[in-house]
């Protein structure tokens, strides 16, 4: 199996984090959508990151519809996201909350870093800005300091996600979690430690 893209992308990394948690052996290539178009082309005509070739060959694309083929293949009795119910309905509101936060915070950086000086609306930035703080504040509002994960006392997607948002915030975006986002960032420091996300770490 061969996962291609970068691990400072949150959908890469979200994979990646997937693929550990389940112990599937994979390879991974590091291919940036921006540096290495040709290549990720190749694979996804989107040009995006990340894609999964699977061992039969089949290309998987979109962080959100790889992970819901892991889960089938891999997550036997305990998928990182439940197979149905309101456990299942939980998870995925986390989800769509903190994968919605990296999507907001890659535009506002694409349009930081992307664009001609002139022509960078910074009113867009701080819209985009406020979008990810309240993802995370209302994630936030759910962390309980005497569990040891989000929800189902357990690993699930929704720490998975709010994992790799928080660390977009923080570092890409500038936020303060440490301030604003106290208990998220005490989580996400935990996991930090874990093998699937200590393992999954990009060079700084």
């Amino acid at each position: 199996m061969l996962l291609i893209g970068v691990n400072r992308s949150p959908y890469t990394r979200r994979v990646a984090i997937t693929l550990k948690a389940y112990d599937v052996p994979f390879e991974q290539r590091d291919l940036s959508g921006f540096a290495n178009r040709a290549e990720v082309r190749a694979r996804n005509p989107l040009g995006r990151i990340p894609a999964l070739v699977l061992d039969d060959g089949e290309t998987l694309i979109d962080s959100g519809a790889i992970i819901d083929h892991l889960d089938e293949a891999h997550g036997r009795n305990r998928p990182l996201t439940p197979a149905s119910g309101t456990d299942r309905r939980a998870v995925l509101r986390i989800a769509a909350l903190m994968m919605g936060a990296c999507d907001k915070g890659l535009q506002a950086a694409y349009m930081r870093n992307h664009t001609p000086a002139e022509k960078i609306h910074q009113p867009w930035i701080d819209d985009c800005n406020a979008q990810v703080t309240n993802a995370l504040a209302a994630v936030e509002a759910l962390v309980d300091p005497a569990r040891p994960y989000l929800l189902l006392g357990r690993l699930t997607q929704a720490d998975i996600t709010a994992f790799v948002a928080e660390r977009l915030a923080r570092l890409g975006l500038g936020i303060d979690t440490e301030a604003g986002m106290p208990r998220l960032r005490a989580l996400t420091r935990k996991l930090a430690v874990e093998f699937p996300f200590s393992s999954t770490e990009p060079p700084t």
